[in-house]
């Protein structure tokens, strides 16, 4: 049951009071259910692994029929859900500004043969082997991180990637939604800092910044160690033999250390657990795009930044990450 807000000493109570209330009206058939239902996932202790389990739950006070009713017929409004979702309080880092991670967690399901719009997720260590791909549902999720050395996030967005889906397209539709919902909500305005979008090193960056190059975010992104970089070609060369003027120019290979030239930014940090981290930084580099696949008939001068690090204690070359 929520408490009233008039009974609530400290703010993040009545937080968690609005935001129940608020859940509770998403909730649009078969509400009480589904509610209580949401309570038991939550405060069960230890994972759940099955739903009949959940009719145990103290917080659930109705039978096992009620549950599987709840499943099969409740009805929850997304879009209300997600609005909801960017009314609450959001952290932010000691700049003021919000930093969100995004990425794809695949619920697999092997054995589902009956289930609809399944897609092979790749799954790492899964089992004997590692590298696997497994059939199973894979969802892709935005959520605001926490400052500092935590676990906690709190999720914004949710959506399931379905056969057929461009994720770089999805991806870009779920950070321009999200930032569009907390606009609404009052947690960006135009003074604040740009928002940050952190991403894994499967993610397509150089597309993902041109389709959201119109809005305020700044994306940081791992690329892979063998990643090739040019930098600017300057002002078009006379060629006494003519030609078409470079489109690219100095070659650098993150995987080739004598590739490298002189750093734009060098940073050092002493970490508590593993001692002194380096990072070397170049500004305004540039990929080699082809004319196929999703750049089929554009092509635009993305410009990316590629920092290759050092980790810690180590005498080989900087490692790029």
């Amino acid at each position: 049951m929520s408490i009233a807000d008039c009974l609530c000493a400290v703010e993040p109570a009545g937080a968690l009071s609005r935001f129940r209330r608020g859940y509770y009206a998403c909730l649009y058939r078969r509400a009480d259910a589904p509610f209580e239902l949401t309570d038991a996932v939550l405060c069960a202790d230890g994972p759940v692994r099955s739903l009949v389990e959940l009719a145990l739950e103290p917080e659930f006070r109705r039978g096992h029929g009620a549950l599987y009713d709840a499943v099969n017929t409740g009805w929850v409004e997304i879009s209300r859900l997600r609005a909801l979702l960017a009314t609450t309080p959001v952290p932010k880092d000691g700049e003021g500004r919000i930093v969100l991670a995004v990425d794809v967690t695949s619920w697999l399901r092997p054995d589902a043969d009956t289930s609809p719009e399944r897609r092979f997720c790749h799954v790492s260590g899964y089992g004997a082997n590692t590298g696997q791909n497994v059939p199973g549902r894979p969802y892709s999720f935005v959520a605001a991180v926490e400052p500092g050395r935590t676990s906690w996030t709190t999720v914004l967005d949710a959506v399931r990637v379905r056969p057929g889906d461009d994720l770089t397209e999805l991806t870009a539709d779920q950070i321009r939604e999200v930032h569009a919902r907390l606009t609404r909500s009052g947690h960006l305005d135009q003074d604040d800092p740009e928002l940050l979008v952190v991403l894994d090193s499967g993610y397509d960056a150089t597309r993902l910044a041109w389709l959201l190059a119109d809005l305020p975010v700044e994306l940081v992104a791992r690329v892979r160690s063998d990643r090739v970089y040019y930098d600017d070609p300057g002002e078009p060369a006379y060629r006494p033999k003519g030609g078409r003027p470079a489109r690219h120019g100095r070659r650098l290979t993150l995987a080739d250390p004598a590739t490298w030239r002189e750093a734009d930014l060098r940073t050092r940090n002493d970490t508590r657990r593993y001692g002194a981290a380096t990072a070397a930084g170049w500004d305004r580099m540039h990929q080699q795009l082809q004319r196929r696949g999703p750049w089929a008939g554009q092509h635009p001068a993305s410009e990316t930044r590629s920092r290759p690090t050092c980790g810690p204690g180590s005498s080989s070359p900087p490692t790029p990450s």
